[in-house]
């Protein structure tokens, strides 16, 4: 049993998916899609492991609560200080939900010792969500070379449109089947699309990534309070219904989207 947790391992040669969750630039709200699918698959009845590895910009660990619970973190188990197990903490928020945070400052995620982490962690859990930096640098590269499966997240804007496209290109480049990205737009106003708006419609976004898309997001400021506050989405709220439609999506549901 993995301590701490209440999670014992699955059977034998059981391992978790692994997904990245990326962005080709900051400020897509990339940290809090990645916090609201695991909490959304946690739901569902899953195991989740969230590993944060955007060191010195963490956030992950005051969207799912744990802030200030934390005592190691992913530079201290790449680097060997502790085994993996020490850094996992429970969300008191969002049950099922477990996350490594990333150090305040300075570390650099080292492939091989994630791939090591990862599996070592995988039997214990359903999913591990790696949160990378925004941008193609090292927490990247090494989410890249593990996971079997990519979100890409961005917001409905042409820079965030182009970035995107070039993420999507690097990780096919690199061997990703392009079914294995999914693209999740995020931050959706009811003034994002029209022929007065920079992108003119969601198949613009689509068709500019050539990426399949797996859920929309629209704007909330319930979801920007509570991820600044550390407070748990209330139970049907859009953003949190938004959440599920993906975690479902990913788990091969039929659900239709959020607007």
């Amino acid at each position: 049993m993995l301590p701490g947790l209440g999670v014992r391992p699955g059977g034998y040669g059981v391992k978790a998916q692994t997904i990245m969750v990326c962005s080709g630039k900051g400020g897509t709200g990339k940290s809090t899609i990645a916090v609201l699918t695991g909490a959304g698959l946690a739901a569902q009845g899953k195991q989740v492991l969230l590993i944060e590895l955007d060191s010195g910009l963490r956030s992950v660990d005051i969207i799912a609560g744990v802030y200030g619970k934390t005592v190691y973190d992913i530079e201290d188990v790449l680097c060997g200080r502790c085994d993996g197990d020490k850094a996992v903490v429970q969300s008191p928020l969002y049950p099922g939900l477990a996350v490594i945070s990333a150090p305040y400052e300075g570390g650099i995620v080292r492939p091989a010792p994630l791939a090591r982490l990862i599996g070592l962690m995988s039997p214990y859990f359903d999913f591990i969500l790696l949160d990378t930096a925004a941008g193609m640098g090292p927490p990247f590269e090494a989410a890249a070379g593990i996971c079997s499966r990519a979100l890409l997240v961005l917001t409905p804007d042409p820079i965030a449109l182009r970035d995107g496209r070039i993420v999507a290109d690097r990780l096919i480049a690199g061997g990703h089947p392009q079914d294995a990205l999914r693209l999740v737009v995020n931050r959706l106003r009811p003034d994002s699309f029209g022929r007065g708006a920079a992108v003119y419609d969601l198949d613009e976004c689509i068709d500019t990534v050539g990426v399949q898309l797996l859920g929309v997001v629209p704007e909330s400021r319930e979801l920007q309070h509570c991820a600044m506050a550390g407070e748990a989405l209330p139970v049907g709220c859009l953003a949190a219904r938004a959440g599920s439609a993906i975690a479902q999506r990913l788990l091969g549901r039929r659900v239709p989207l959020l607007f």
